[in-house]
């Protein structure tokens, strides 16, 4: 389980280089353009997935952002803001995730909501982090679809005869195939 968790959070800094690369060129007019989705924009679904983000893994680490994360939905009005504001939590999560052992992934997280403190096993949060990051980032995938800017391939990462095709991106990243897969640590 610890190795799937890490292969996963750093699949997801790549998929959110990849997708993000993507939206880059939008316009600010396209990318808070009126769409269907479950948040109404390209714009408002990207800034969706970094604050949430930022909320599951600063309680991963033990932090006390809380609720505070959720202040405001949109803290950033264009990609070029965005995008080393997301690739810095995705590193934050791969950190965490190369952190892990048996005891850590079993140990309780709190989470703060707006009423309660909630106690999940890190194993759970985690689970939960990569499921709605992959879910929005679907969205906006299928967002992308009604612009001009073809929706990258997000499911290039796992198998081994698909590297050439992530080679690039991870030359770009600083990271290697050896050191994603490694399971020495």
């Amino acid at each position: 389980m610890i190795e799937h968790f890490r292969h996963q959070a750093y699949c997801n800094l790549w998929s959110n280089h990849r997708l993000l690369k993507a939206c880059a060129p939008l316009s600010v007019a396209e990318l808070k353009a009126r769409r269907s989705s479950f948040f109404p924009s390209i714009h408002a679904t990207l800034n969706h997935i970094l604050v949430v983000d930022a909320y599951y893994i600063d309680a991963l680490e033990g932090g006390t952002l809380g609720q505070r994360a959720f202040e405001d939905e949109t803290p950033h009005a264009s990609v070029d803001a965005l995008w080393p504001a997301q690739e810095a939590l995705d590193r934050r999560l791969i950190a965490v995730c190369e952190a892990l052992t048996p005891s850590t992934l079993a140990e309780n997280v709190t989470l703060q909501r707006a009423e309660r403190r909630q106690l999940e096993p890190a194993h759970r949060v985690l689970a939960h982090l990569f499921v709605h990051q992959t879910h929005h980032r679907g969205q906006v995938h299928a967002m992308l679809s009604e612009t001009d800017v073809a929706p990258p391939q997000l499911d290039e990462f796992f198998l081994l005869d698909e590297a050439p095709l992530r080679q690039t991106e991870f030359e770009a990243l600083g990271i290697s195939e050896a050191q994603v897969w490694s399971t020495l640590r």
